[in-house]
């Protein structure tokens, strides 16, 4: 592969970038992501964490070239195929809106979509497209491939992009953990990669490097507990995705019919629009002070916090369903004797040990064995590692919040309710 020029990136060092890439990182739609945070309100709890989906989407890149080359060594794997790579993983990311994650909860709620759905929009309609095939690749493939998802190429592909052991959560990894100041998820990213083997099309490790995986997976999960979930972290992106799901209507933020409007949205500016509000009705006046409250650190207080088992039915209840929290939601302010908007009902959930590509909960690992007999593998459920094993599951917690002036009310009225005889029968109705 022939690089062209060179970005200095403060986890990796230097990375290479070939023409194709340049060309694309010159665009106006992927200039975006310098706007958008990598971590969206994180930063209200973590001050280093200004890091942005353009560094993450650089990195991502960046380890898919070094997967790719990695397994050059082993099997059949070209230039082409590595540079499909390095495109795919540079614009996994490309349809996030502002505020990452965050903004995605407004986008399922009011459009039923995610950023995966308009990422595969912006590489097949705009610019982009024109740039992937101009350099001789498909625009079709490439979408399909940056999701995880292509039926045209090797599963392990796929894998290197949106599996268990992707380059999009060993950068993030190493990147949340670097700018938020944590040490959980600084693990040996590069030992997992050079342990890369493929058995049957699939990704599979060599068995000397079981505890690199191990490592990282549980650098994941302990991320996942100390920053994604922190209570803190999840008050700040309750409120602004409360206040863009109530202005959408008169913003039209989640309207995606017109990408280029769309691809006008960043962090600042969409918090400016919110902040902005003509407070012409209730819910217009409740979005705007809820952004006014996120932009000055006047955060909702947790009120309420457990960490629970999906073997409770109403439990699993809760987590999957809205409107049994939107009920339980109108209870507890009844109790309080406030509006029911003014409670914040919280579902942090994660499976604990990530997804596959094809979006199934990963049951097991292939460890390849290399003998003075020769090479073979073994298929290993993961609950037969012994650390791995241990946090096998979902990650699930419920907390609820309330504005300050409420707190002590809010607190009793979750006791009362949680404490009546019959309630999980009453609001399951």
């Amino acid at each position: 592969m022939k690089f062209i020029a060179e970005i200095r990136d403060p986890v990796h060092g230097y990375i290479h970038i070939t023409d194709v890439e340049r060309e694309i990182i010159d665009t106006s739609i992927f200039q975006r992501l310098r706007r958008i945070r990598q971590l969206a309100g994180a930063n209200l709890t973590y001050a280093g964490a200004q890091h942005t989906r353009f560094e993450h989407s650089l990195g991502a890149m960046y380890l898919a070239g070094l997967a790719g080359s990695s397994l050059s060594s082993k099997i059949d794997v070209t230039d082409d195929d590595i540079q499909e790579l390095r495109l795919s993983a540079l614009l996994h990311d490309v349809g996030h809106g502002p505020f990452s994650h965050l903004f995605e909860e407004a986008l399922t709620e009011k459009r039923n979509i995610t950023h995966e759905d308009i990422s595969k929009r912006i590489i097949k309609e705009t610019e982009i497209k024109d740039i992937i095939e101009k350099n001789g690749f498909d625009s079709n493939d490439i979408s399909e491939l940056a999701l995880g998802l292509s039926s045209k190429r090797p599963k392990f592909m796929n894998e290197i992009i949106a599996g268990g052991l992707s380059v999009d959560i060993m950068d993030y990894l190493l990147r949340d953990s670097y700018f938020t100041g944590v040490e959980y998820g600084r693990v040996d990213v590069h030992r997992l990669i050079d342990s890369f083997e493929i058995v049957d099309e699939r990704l599979a490790i060599d068995q000397a490097a079981i505890y690199a995986f191990e490592a990282f997976t549980i650098a994941r999960y302990e991320m996942f507990k100390a920053v994604y979930f922190h209570k803190t972290v999840r008050a700040a992106q309750a409120m602004l995705a409360r206040s863009i799901i109530l202005a959408d209507d008169e913003l039209k933020l989640t309207d995606v019919s017109n990408l280029k409007n769309y691809l006008q949205l960043t962090d600042e500016l969409t918090l400016a629009k919110l902040i902005d509000l003509e407070p012409k009705s209730k819910e217009l006046s409740r979005a705007k002070q809820l952004a006014i409250g996120y932009r000055d650190r006047k955060l909702i207080k947790c009120v309420f916090e457990k960490i629970v088992q999906r073997e409770d039915r109403f439990i699993e209840k809760i987590l999957n369903q809205k409107s049994i929290r939107d009920k339980i939601a109108i209870e507890i302010a009844k109790e309080a004797d406030i509006d029911s908007d003014l409670v914040f009902f919280d579902v942090p959930t994660t499976p604990s040990v990530p997804y596959t590509s094809s979006r199934q909960s990963l049951s097991s690992i292939t460890l390849v064995y290399k003998t003075m007999e020769g090479r073979h593998y073994e298929i290993i459920p993961i609950k037969k590692l012994a650390l791995v094993g241990a946090i096998t599951g979902y990650m699930d917690i419920i907390r609820i919040y309330t504005q300050s002036e409420y707190r002590s009310r809010v607190e009793k009225a979750v006791e009362a309710f949680f404490g009546r005889e019959g309630y999980a029968t009453k609001v399951s109705m």
